[in-house]
C-alpha cells in the first residue's frame, strides 16, 4: 500500500476530470456545483520500471505494483469550516488522507461556470486553504479546552502539550505556516498525532488550457514558490485523454505535448518523497511484488508489511541491491558474484532492495 491522496477544490475546477484521468474511472464530471456528493475512491498502481525489470529477470508469472488511493472529495465553498455547502462532510473526509491535491482553475472559458464568476487562481487557493486552516484552529481549540480541564484537576503532565497547542493556535490565527522543525522530537510526535490538515503534504494542480492566451498561472506560481507546496500546471482535459491510450500511444502523445510524464506520476513520486516512503521488492517465479515502507524501516518491520508472522518470527533477510540484481542478471548471478548479503534484525532497508525473509513461528 502506498498513500491516500484527497483531491479538493472549488466546484467546477476539474477535480472529477482529474480523478478520471488518474484512475481511468468513469465518474460524473458535470458542469454544476456539488456534482460529486460522496467521495469517489480509486486505487491506482504506483508506476515503477524497477518492478518490471526485476520480474523479467525472475521470469515471474505476474507482477504486483504498490498502490496509491485517490479520493475525489465533494467541492466546497467559503464557510465550509462552519458547515456551509458540503463543508462538514468534506472536512471529515479530508482528515483521512495522507496528502492533498488541490485543483485550481487557471484558464478562462465563459462556457464553464466559475463559482466566483471570474477566474482567480490565487483567490481560489486562499478560499480553500483558509477553510482548512480554520478547521485546524477549531480542532486545536477543542483540544485546548480538554487539556485545560485536565490541568485544572491536577494533571500537570499535560502542561507541555497545552503550551504547544497554544503556540499552534497563535500561528494559524495569524495565517502563518507551522514550522515543524521548531519543535522537539516529542513535540513533533504530539503534533503529528493531531492530524492537522495544514501540515499534510500539499500539491496544487493548475488546470490550464492549450491556448496560453487564456491561462493565468503566473500569479499562482509566484504566490506558491516560497511555500512548501508543489505546483503542477497541466491541461487536465489532455491528462484524461492520455489516460485512455495504450502505452505506446501514450508515450507518443506525451512527446507531442512536450510532457515528460503524466501528472499522476509526478504526484506519486513527489508524494513518496514528501511522506518519507520507500519501496522494497520480493521476487520469484510466481510473482514479483513492490512493498511500501517508511524510510528508515528495519528488516523485521519491513517483513511485517508482508505478514505479521514474518516480523514475529524474523530470523534473517537475504538482500540484493536493485542495481546489483540488474547488473548480475537476477538472483543466481547476484549470489554467484557475492552480491547477496545476509542481514539481521538491525538492518535498515534501502529503497529498491530485493529481499527474501527467513522466519520461524
Amino acid at each position: 500500500m502506498g498513500f491516500k491522496c484527497g483531491i479538493v477544490g472549488l466546484p467546477n475546477v476539474g477535480k472529477s476530470t482529474l480523478f478520471n484521468a488518474i484512475t481511468n474511472a468513469s465518474i460524473p464530471a458535470e458542469n454544476f456545483p456539488f456534482c460529486t456528493i460522496e467521495p469517489n475512491v480509486g486505487v491506482v498502481s504506483v508506476p515503477d520500471d524497477r518492478l518490471i525489470n526485476i520480474s523479467l529477470l525472475s521470469n515471474s508469472s505476474k507482477l504486483i505494483h504498490a498502490t496509491t488511493t485517490f479520493v475525489d472529495i465533494a467541492g466546497l465553498v467559503k464557510g465550509a469550516s462552519d458547515g456551509e455547502g458540503l463543508g462538514n462532510e468534506f472536512l471529515s473526509n479530508i482528515r483521512e488522507v495522507n496528502a492533498i491535491v488541490h485543483v485550481v482553475r487557471c484558464f478562462k472559458n465563459e462556457k464553464i461556470l466559475h463559482v466566483g464568476n471570474k477566474v482567480a487562481p490565487v483567490s481560489d487557493f486562499k478560499t480553500i486553504y483558509l477553510e482548512l486552516l480554520l478547521a485546524d484552529i477549531q480542532l486545536l481549540e477543542k483540544r485546548n479546552e480538554k487539556l485545560l480541564k485536565l490541568i485544572k484537576v491536577g494533571n500537570p503532565s499535560n502542561i507541555s502539550q497545552q503550551k504547544v497547542i497554544t503556540e499552534l493556535i497563535e500561528t494559524l490565527s495569524n495565517e502563518n505556516e507551522i514550522c515543524i522543525d521548531d519543535y522537539s522530537e516529542s513535540e513533533k510526535s504530539f503534533i503529528d498525532s493531531l492530524n492537522l490538515l495544514t501540515l499534510k503534504p500539499y500539491f496544487v494542480v493548475g488546470n490550464i488550457s492549450d491556448d496560453e492566451a487564456f491561462n493565468d498561472i503566473n500569479q499562482i506560481e509566484d504566490f506558491l514558490k516560497n511555500k512548501n507546496i508543489y505546483f503542477l500546471p497541466t491541461n487536465i482535459k489532455n491528462e484524461n485523454e492520455i489516460s485512455n491510450l495504450e502505452d505506446q500511444e501514450k508515450k507518443e502523445y506525451l512527446e507531442l505535448l512536450n510532457m515528460d510524464a503524466p501528472v499522476l506520476d509526478k504526484i506519486i513520486v513527489s508524494g513518496y518523497k514528501m511522506l518519507g516512503l520507500e519501496t522494497f521488492f520480493t521476487t520469484g517465479e510466481n510473482e514479483t511484488k513492490a512493498w511500501t515502507i517508511p524510510h528508515g524501516s528495519i528488516a523485521p518491520s519491513a517483513a511485517g508489511t508482508i505478514h505479521t508472522d514474518f516480523e514475529k518470527g524474523f530470523i534473517k533477510a537475504e538482500v540484493i541491491a536493485y542495481n546489483d540484481f540488474i547488473d548480475n542478471k537476477g538472483y543466481k548471478g547476484s549470489k554467484d558474484n557475492g552480491k547477496l548479503r545476509i542481514e539481521g534484525k538491525d538492518y535498515v532497508v534501502k529503497d529498491g532492495d530485493i529481499i527474501l525473509f527467513k522466519f520461524n513461528v
